[in-house]
């Protein structure tokens, strides 16, 4: 595998289009956590897809936010653009049928000097397919993109076609990571991403991102794991909402999360989760970058 053509690719886009979905089924596991809520990824995830003539390094992003200013999404916003400068390709993710302000406000972002692939995610949703070809060619018209290529991320349609797009802009760079290698994230900040999803998911109307996670032991024995880890709320109040009655929240979240930690780790964990109050953590930079935000 010296002469593989390898690269960074960028996946960016409003909240809520499918980016990390997209990222989980090109590489075929799990590594970006996935809810219907706005603000589900916060960091940068590196997912890698090694094949016979390509290594592609996928950047999923936070989706671009427009709407409030406090420290964590300045911070989420940094990790976009700092990513759009470190990348050989960007796939620009819309939703088929929808195309509003905010996508327009990422597009302002990209740069000029790199190949963008126009991502039209969730193709198969669209209720008119003879809309199609307007809609593309209308959003097309905005902007000199390499390739436009309708998808459907949750059913993994046409994504072999984008693949096949992005590898022409690939540099010949050879390996870039080991063959097998599924993301240069550690399994320690998957577990709190696992964790986090599990928030979101279970409590995300309740608990609108005023929650992070923090792992305080992650050991390794032999293909046992004992984790602990606290999740990080804002108020007292929003301590009681991840509790539940009896505890039931907190326990269905930490055995959700444990399973998958399982799958993905190839091993028994040992998960014990509870609830800090750090009020005001959001807006907080120092605290911020002790939970991991860049």
């Amino acid at each position: 595998m010296t002469s593989i053509h390898s690269g960074y690719i960028a996946i960016v886009g409003r909240p809520n289009v499918g980016k990390s979905t997209l990222l989980n089924h090109l590489i075929g596991e799990k590594i970006s956590i996935v809810s219907r809520k706005a603000q589900t990824t916060r960091h940068r995830v590196t997912g890698i897809l090694t094949d016979a003539e390509s290594q592609f390094v996928f950047v999923d992003t936070p989706g671009f936010q427009t709407k409030f200013s406090n420290a964590l999404n300045r911070a989420m916003n940094r990790g976009v653009t700092q990513t759009l400068n470190d990348v050989d390709v960007i796939f620009f993710v819309i939703e088929a049928g929808r195309y509003d302000a905010r996508d327009k406000a990422v597009l302002r972002l990209l740069p000029k000097d790199r190949p963008v692939i126009l991502v039209v995610n969730k193709a198969d949703l669209l209720p008119d397919r003879a809309a199609m070809l307007p809609f593309l060619a209308e959003v097309a018209a905005g902007f000199d993109y390499a390739a436009v290529v309708p998808v459907s991320a949750s059913k993994g349609r046409q994504t072999r076609e984008l693949l096949a797009e992005a590898r022409k802009h690939l540099p010949n760079e050879g390996l870039m990571f080991p063959e097998d290698d599924l993301t240069d994230k550690s399994e320690r900040f998957l577990a709190a991403e696992y964790i986090r999803e599990k928030v979101f998911r279970l409590l995300g109307d309740e608990l609108p991102y005023a929650s992070a996670v923090e792992i305080e032991r992650f050991e390794v024995e032999g293909s046992l794991r004992r984790i602990n880890a606290a999740i990080v709320v804002d108020r007292d109040s929003h301590k009681a909402i991840v509790i539940g009655k009896g505890g039931e929240a907190l326990k269905r979240i930490a055995s959700e999360a444990r399973q998958d930690m399982e799958r993905l780790f190839g091993g028994k964990v040992y998960l014990e989760v509870w609830v800090k109050v750090k009020s005001g953590w959001n807006d907080d930079e120092r605290l911020l970058k002790s939970l991991g935000y860049e």
